[in-house]
């Protein structure tokens, strides 16, 4: 939870960081197409779920919601309202990424605010510095919601850098869906060391 690339090079890489679920969420790129590439990239092995990333208000403003579980597309640059009574009325979980980062995330405030319709948020981020992911664990932590772990993958080296443990089985979208709304026990994540630090800066750059 959740990469932006995904590709043959991107699946044999989580197959072999062990990883037995991803959830692919592109920006700019309709939920059709999400879905078949998710489904083309598909196996026994490894199930890509298909999510979107939505830009929520405007491009000054923007917020940025990972909706998993959506059934019918829901376009970028909607009202923040908006975005969220389409996820309620799909049966969507919501997440939020990469919280507090600039003028595309959720910030305490807003959290706060809308705690109840929110599903998880995101507690560490492949992507981020190591001052921005403990800013996110400690507003997770003050809102008392569950959090996830995520690659937030752009590059395919990226991937497998963090993900999140579930206490449950995850072999459908629905199963990921569940997992998250129902606030399924769930362990966040990341590699460690040089290797990893010099992944993280790169995806960073």
């Amino acid at each position: 939870m959740h990469v932006k690339t995904l590709d043959e090079r991107v699946v044999s890489r989580a197959k072999a960081r062990g990883l037995d679920v991803l959830v692919y969420a592109p920006h700019f790129t309709r939920l059709p197409e999400i879905r078949q590439r998710a489904e083309r990239h598909s196996d026994d092995e490894l199930l890509v779920v298909p999510a979107r990333e939505l830009f929520t208000g405007n491009w000054q403003n923007r917020r940025h919601l990972l909706a998993v579980g959506l059934s019918e597309p829901v376009p970028d640059f909607i009202s923040f309202e908006g975005a969220l009574a389409e996820f309620e009325s799909q049966g969507a979980a919501l997440c939020v990424p990469h919280p507090s980062m600039l003028n595309v995330s959720l910030g305490r405030p807003e959290i706060r605010a809308y705690a109840d319709h929110i599903d998880a948020i995101e507690s560490y981020n492949a992507k981020s510095l190591p001052h921005t992911n403990k800013r996110a664990k400690a507003i997770a932590t003050e809102a008392g919601l569950p959090m996830f772990g995520s690659s937030y993958a752009h590059l395919r080296s990226t991937v497998g850098e963090a993900w999140t443990e579930f206490d449950t089985a995850i072999e459908t979208e629905t199963d990921l869906v569940q997992a998250l709304a129902n606030d399924v026990d769930r362990r966040v994540v990341h590699r460690t060391g040089p290797g990893h630090r010099l992944r993280n800066l790169t995806e960073f750059a």
